[in-house]
């Protein structure tokens, strides 16, 4: 416990920082410093952390991040069902751990008319569904990966950016239209 109190008092906070401000911290740094205050077990469970978990469930050693995969999980076979619903196709039964508010984050991630937005409000319901997971201890180790997700979901979404995804979009369907060959 105290070599996580000194990790996480070092850790700035990244879930608040603006879409145009580059993050305090990059994720190698995050796992670098890791490496100075985790044990064997923790750093084996952060090197394995990821935003997209396994597609079957495996006991990752972590409550926090078994009860994240899961849910993330339960996210992506929601919208993957809601997407081919929405195109007359079949798709993958549903899990237990896809409850009533994950079915309805797909819906309206689904329904919204742009992508850019549609990715905007599953990484607000991704964070809140850590802050609803996350530990109450705010120096435990669980915390510490709470915190890793935190950071990859915001590195991740400061890669879009509008103009270059329009322009890549217009690029793509005028290819696809045979207009710029």
């Amino acid at each position: 416990m105290g070599n996580q109190y000194y990790l996480v008092s070092q850790l700035p906070d990244v879930a608040s920082s603006g879409e145009k401000q580059n993050l305090p911290i990059t994720e190698e740094y995050f796992r670098d410093l890791c490496e100075r205050f985790l044990d064997e077990k923790s750093l084996n469970i952060l090197k394995n952390l990821t935003l997209v978990p396994p597609r079957k469930e495996v006991v990752t050693g972590s409550a926090f991040v078994d009860a994240w995969y899961e849910k993330e999980r339960a996210l992506r076979l929601a919208l993957a069902q809601v997407r081919a619903l929405n195109l007359q196709k079949e798709s993958e039964a549903l899990n237990g751990a896809c409850t009533g508010d994950v079915l309805q984050a797909a819906r309206t991630a689904v329904g919204m008319d742009s992508p850019l937005s549609a990715e905007q409000y599953l990484y607000q319901y991704r964070l809140d569904v850590i802050n609803q997971i996350a530990p109450l201890d705010q120096f435990s180790v669980d915390a510490v990966f709470a915190y890793g997700l935190k950071l990859m979901l915001t590195a991740r979404m400061k890669l879009f950016n509008e103009e270059k995804g329009m322009s890549s979009y217009h690029t793509i369907y005028d290819r696809i239209l045979g207009e710029n060959t």
